[in-house]
């Protein structure tokens, strides 16, 4: 697995699970925990989660699944999870911080984010994850959903410029991010977790990506996960519950585009020209 520096040198994996939409159903969370157990048990050692989902419920697959896997230790696992902003407060991101730990059963979480900005003012925000990372039960934060101006001024504030990580939509048809979050990341060395990498699986009809695919002998949405994984100080945290789709994701990580290929898919998916405003799913 390739990895990508955090700020303090640590390294993390490129390739991570998304658990966004999991944990809605109380039928499908023994099918849910299955797939975060065999992504576990696949290499996957980056999990993406977040109190928003499912309402906590996504946090209680991935601790299931944590402690149902065995031979698996959690210090293998890099647990990724965000408190919504209106916690965002001292006082309602430490509260939120021990709820997550709990439904994650875990005593730590590795990488703590604030979900998107919000009306709270950072300094606050920034506080409580020093405070979190004092006592152990954080290991690094950062944020999620910040343009280039949110992060600059994140990152002015008191303990701002340990932040370890920005979570932001990033595929081939969101490109945006190229003009100036990107750089502004990198400036700072610190790196970009691209959610939804496939947009949900709507890049799949792509006439480029099923030609790349036919000659790399792989499935579109691979070639489309493939561009992700090869842009430099990116993570990808593309969700999957059929084993299957976890497997074709893994097997992204083996596939080497050529400049070719990448000409082609600028062509088709053409890079920024200019600012716009931040996407987000």
């Amino acid at each position: 697995m390739r990895t990508v520096e955090l700020p303090g040198g640590e390294a993390i994996p490129v390739l991570g699970l998304g658990t966004w939409r999991m944990g809605e159903q109380a039928q499908l969370f023994n099918l849910e925990v299955a797939a975060v157990r065999h992504a576990i048990d696949r290499g996957i050692r980056l999990i993406d989660t977040a109190e928003m989902y499912g309402d906590g419920g996504a946090e209680e697959v991935v601790g299931e699944a944590m402690r149902d896997s065995g031979h698996h230790c959690r210090d293998d696992l890099f647990i990724v999870s965000k408190v919504y902003p209106h916690n965002a407060t001292y006082e309602g991101v430490i509260k939120a911080c021990e709820s997550s730990l709990q439904r994650l059963d875990t005593n730590r979480i590795d990488l703590y984010l604030l979900h998107w900005r919000g009306s709270v003012p950072f300094s606050e925000t920034l506080d409580a994850f020093e405070a979190l990372r004092a006592s152990g039960k954080i290991r690094h934060f950062g944020v999620s959903n910040f343009d280039a101006a949110d992060l600059a001024e994140w990152c002015s504030g008191s303990g701002g410029e340990a932040s370890a990580a920005n979570q932001i939509l990033y595929n081939l048809s969101r490109r945006g991010v190229e003009w100036d979050v990107l750089p502004a990341c990198r400036d700072r060395g610190i790196p970009v977790m691209a959610y939804s990498p496939l947009e949900q699986g709507r890049l799949q009809g792509a006439p480029v990506l099923s030609q790349l695919a036919e000659r790399h002998g792989v499935s579109p949405l691979q070639i489309a996960l493939s561009w992700v994984l090869a842009q430099p100080g990116v993570i990808a945290i593309p969700k999957a519950v059929s084993p299957t789709h976890m497997d074709e994701n893994m097997a992204a990580l083996e596939i080497a585009l050529s400049a070719e290929d990448l000409v082609l898919l600028d062509a088709a998916f053409p890079p920024p020209d200019g600012p716009s405003h931040l996407e987000m799913l």
